[in-house]
């Protein structure tokens, strides 16, 4: 099975992917009540790509409407309890991914990876060094990666 191609291990991962497939439903229909049912007040936000591409942010914050930029996932895979990924790609200039942390279906944290290279691992050493038994959960998987060259992150969760 690809590493993308993860299952939900548990009923709670499964409504988590459930909740950001219907996160990106209701932004496609430009329903910001249902946005921000499914956000938390408090949401914290991370960014990492070219300046002037914190898309998601903009939509999100209402500094930009909807169709400023369109997401549209080409995946969406849940990891783990709290954590769903989702990838996309807009025209050739822009891969994308969000990883989205949930608690009790609320979404809680945001990370928005713009031409980036990303490759999610599990890391079992409590003070956050990867110890040698981590392994790959979920890697970046953009159409177009043998034709240029993105910078790499890795997230450890």
């Amino acid at each position: 099975m690809a590493t993308n191609d993860i299952e939900p291990t548990s009923p709670e991962s499964g409504k988590n992917k459930a909740t950001v497939e219907a996160l990106y439903a209701a932004l496609a229909l430009g329903d910001s009540d249902k946005v921000a049912k499914l956000l938390a007040s408090d949401l914290e936000w991370w960014f990492h790509g070219p300046p002037g591409c914190q898309h998601m942010m903009r939509v999100l914050t209402g500094e930009s409407d909807y169709s400023a930029f369109t997401f549209h996932p080409r995946s969406i895979t849940a990891i783990g309890d709290d954590c769903v990924i989702a990838e996309g790609w807009e025209g050739a200039q822009a891969y994308w991914v969000h990883a989205w942390t949930l608690k009790n279906g609320l979404i809680m944290q945001f990370r928005e990876y713009f031409n980036t290279w990303l490759t999610v691992r599990e890391v079992s050493s409590p003070r956050w060094e990867v110890a040698r038994t981590s392994h790959t959960l979920w890697q970046s998987q953009p159409r177009d990666r043998f034709n240029r060259s993105l910078p790499a992150l890795l997230l450890a969760i």
